[in-house]
């Protein structure tokens, strides 16, 4: 079992309200099962597991996540990724928010940096 822990850098697109761009976080991975903790964008603890796969330097994720209470107590969450090196991954993701009783689709963005332990 790999333990992996990170910084995450991100912006939000397409949304209208201000949100956390710092995410510390640590993961647990096990053939390609993930688990882990972050500091979420709405400055919340999320707990996750799900599955990552790989192909070459892109990945896929797609878990269960805690910690947007505005959307339920568990939601799905998915991101792709890129390797830029050994350490350095781009990201995207779909996001969503409910600002002024209007709920409104975006994408976060992200460069995060990893250190395996």
């Amino acid at each position: 079992m790999d333990i992996i822990l990170g910084l995450a850098i991100t912006t939000h697109l397409g949304l209208a309200g201000t949100y956390n761009e710092v995410h510390p976080h640590v993961r647990l991975n096990q053939n390609n099962y993930i688990a882990g903790a972050y500091y979420n964008s709405v400055e919340n603890l999320s707990l996750y597991a799900g599955r990552r796969w790989e192909y070459g330097d892109f990945g896929l994720e797609a878990t269960a996540v805690t910690g947007y209470n505005e959307f339920g107590k568990i939601v799905p969450k998915a991101r792709a990724t890129y390797d830029l090196s050994d350490n350095i991954t781009i990201f995207v993701g779909p996001a969503g928010e409910n600002y002024d009783n209007v709920t409104k689709l975006g994408a976060v963005i992200g460069l995060e940096i990893v250190f395996e332990k």
